[in-house]
Parts: C-alpha cells; structure tokens; sequence
C-alpha cells in the first residue's frame, strides 16, 4: 500500500470549522510536504479550484500549478500529483509546463486530469463550461494531445477541439521503464469517464466507499481495460487503484463518535454549502450524496478509516486485498493527525497490525 493526503491549499476540509489550523499558505503547504517525507507519505495531491468550495468563495485557496512547482524544489521523495482541469489549460502549453516541472522533480510530477464541474467558478474565470459528456470528449482529445507531446519529436492534431502544428516539445518529462511518462490519475463513475480512462489513463482514483463496494468496481475497471486493450490492439500495462479517505484515529469509541459530531454539522449557511447543488448538478454519480457526506470531500467518512488504530489497520488490510495500491487520506488538521497515522498505522511497529508501505501487515 501507497499512503498519499490531499495538499490543504483551501486551508481545511471541514464545512462547518472556520479556522482547522492549516492555512492556505505557502508557509504551511512546504512545511508539511517536508515533514511528509519524513513520516513515510509517498505521494500528495495538489487539488485544483480557483476559487474555494470548501470555505467559500471569498476565502483564499492556492493554485495548483504555481504550488506544484515550488514543492517539487523543497522535497526528495514525494511524488506531487497536481490536479489539471482541460478546458482550464491548452494541452499544447501544459504538456510544456508539466516537462518542466517533472524534470525539476527528477520525475516525481503526476497529473490528476478532472473534468471539471463549477460551472459558476468557471463563469467567474471567463472558461468555457462544456455539458457532463462533452467534457469527457474534450478531456480525451487533450490526453491524446498531452500524451503524443511528450512522446513524439513533432506533432500535427486536428480534433473537434483542438489543432496543433508541428509543435516541438523539448526537453520531454523523464521516461523510466516502470513509468514511461508522467502518471495520468483520474476518477469519474460515468459511463463516460470509465471509458476514457480505460483507454487513456495509468490510474483509477475512487471516491470514498467500503472495501466491500470498491472490490467490484476494481474488477469492472479491470475488465474495461482488458477490452480497451483489445479495441486498440495494443498491452495496456494495468491500472493502479487509488481511494480517497478521511482518517480519524483515535484510542477509544467514544472519542472517534465525538471527532464524527465535530466535523459532520454542516447546514444551510455555512461557508461552501452552496456548492453542493452545483456540485451534484454537474456530476453523475454511482450514489447519493448526503450533506454528512459532504462534510469532507469526495465520500471521505465512508471509506471507514475510521476507529483505533488496529481497526484503521485492519480496514487499511481489507483495502489492500480488494486491489487498492493508494490511500490519498485526508484529516483535520491534516499535519497533527498524519503525525499519528503514520506512527499508530503505517508504522506501529512489529507488535502491532500497521500496514507498511510494502503492503504487508506487521
């Protein structure tokens, strides 16, 4: 098992807590990517909004890419996932920044490709806003464009959405033979997105459900890339499973009950409940999403990481056997409570039930 968090560039998760103590600061996002490294974290992900959802509009909140970049030059190990929005950036000038920035990291640069779904964030930005397909449609031809950039010394492109002429592209991200390219992350649980990231992605991020519902849709995805590899013609390497989480350990029950109180009491009027219509609007989901669930970003409660620390072992165990390879864990505040994850889970020590970065269980 791979352990990764969500870079707080919102200052926070929770809906109802005005102040989590992680600010949107360059100050605090460097200081706990360099301690990450030290706790045994592999990989965090730089979420990309321009405005925040989670604290309200009027609230700071970092960009991704900026942020991206200068993290790569204060770590060693980490792998940065940045989360990239197509109809935010022409896939021409990303591929460009992305070479960039893999090659300052010595290869540690991933993308997150979204499909976006604020429409009123994208109406404040002056962005074109496509329907939930089109989206999909116009995400595809970008990864053909991204993907054929770093892979060929000259490119032509005509799509429906994009055009490019002999574009040189130099010096292209590092290649490795266990990662010929930057890692290509995505999630969706459309028809749409499904396909798309079958035939064009290197990963599966899932939002937060049990090891029980995560097992199935592994094995669909599987299935859908053995097909994609057949339409294509070619050995599409598999697909990495990640799933995002929020963690709550603690020593008893009766605490974990009261952290769950804390952090679920979101109503109409609190900073960011406003975004939850616009939010199931422009998605289509497996699920119905609850305001609880809403509380912490994408089904995080639901993953059940949640309890003592050889409950949240365990549960990180049953993961581990239903084909996930990633956690990308979310908490509050995010820097006290992944100091207590990795000690009291990832490394408890042999006495214990933690699970290591090996994905085998001490």
């Amino acid at each position: 098992m791979r352990y990764g968090y969500w870079m707080p560039v919102f200052g926070g998760w929770l809906r109802n807590v005005e102040d989590e103590n992680m600010q949107a600061s360059w100050d605090y996002v460097s200081r706990l990517a360099r301690r990450s490294e030290e706790l045994g974290y592999d990989i965090t992900l730089v979420a990309e909004l321009l405005l925040n959802d989670i604290k309200g509009i009027n609230a700071p909140s970092l960009d991704a890419w900026s942020t991206a970049a200068a993290l790569v030059a204060v770590t060693h190990t980490l792998e940065v996932m940045v989360a990239v929005r197509p109809s935010f950036h022409p896939p021409a000038l990303l591929a460009k920044q992305a070479a960039t920035i893999d090659r300052i990291s010595n290869g540690r640069l991933s993308l997150n490709v979204v499909s976006a779904w604020w429409k009123d964030e994208a109406r404040r930005y002056g962005v074109a806003f496509d329907e939930h397909d089109d989206r999909y449609a116009r995400t595809s031809e970008w990864l053909d464009v991204v993907s054929s950039a770093w892979r060929e010394e000259k490119l032509d492109y005509s799509g429906k959405y994009y055009t490019i002429d002999e574009l040189v592209l130099e010096p292209k991200p590092i290649a490795r033979t266990e990662r010929p390219r930057p890692t290509i992350y995505a999630g969706g649980e459309s028809d749409a997105a499904k396909r798309m990231i079958t035939r064009q992605c290197d990963a599966y991020v899932m939002h937060g459900d049990p090891p029980e519902r995560i097992a199935p849709k592994i094995a669909d995805m599987r299935r859908l890339r053995d097909q994609a590899s057949e339409a294509l013609g070619v050995e599409l390497p598999p697909l990495q499973f990640g799933v995002a989480g929020y963690a709550i350990v603690r020593d008893s029950d009766a605490e974990v009950r009261e952290e769950i109180a804390r952090i679920t009491s979101v109503t109409p009027g609190t900073p960011g409940y406003g975004n939850y219509a616009d939010w199931i609007a422009n998605t289509k989901l497996e699920q119905r999403v609850s305001i609880e669930d809403y509380s912490v970003s994408n089904r995080g409660l639901r993953a059940g990481l949640i309890g003592t620390p050889e409950h949240v072992a365990a549960r990180v165990e049953e993961f581990a056997e239903a084909g996930v390879d990633l956690l990308l864990l979310q908490s509050s505040p995010q820097l006290e409570e992944m100091e207590r994850f990795s000690a009291q889970v990832m490394n408890a020590g042999a006495s214990g039930s933690a699970v290591h970065s090996s994905g085998v269980a001490a």
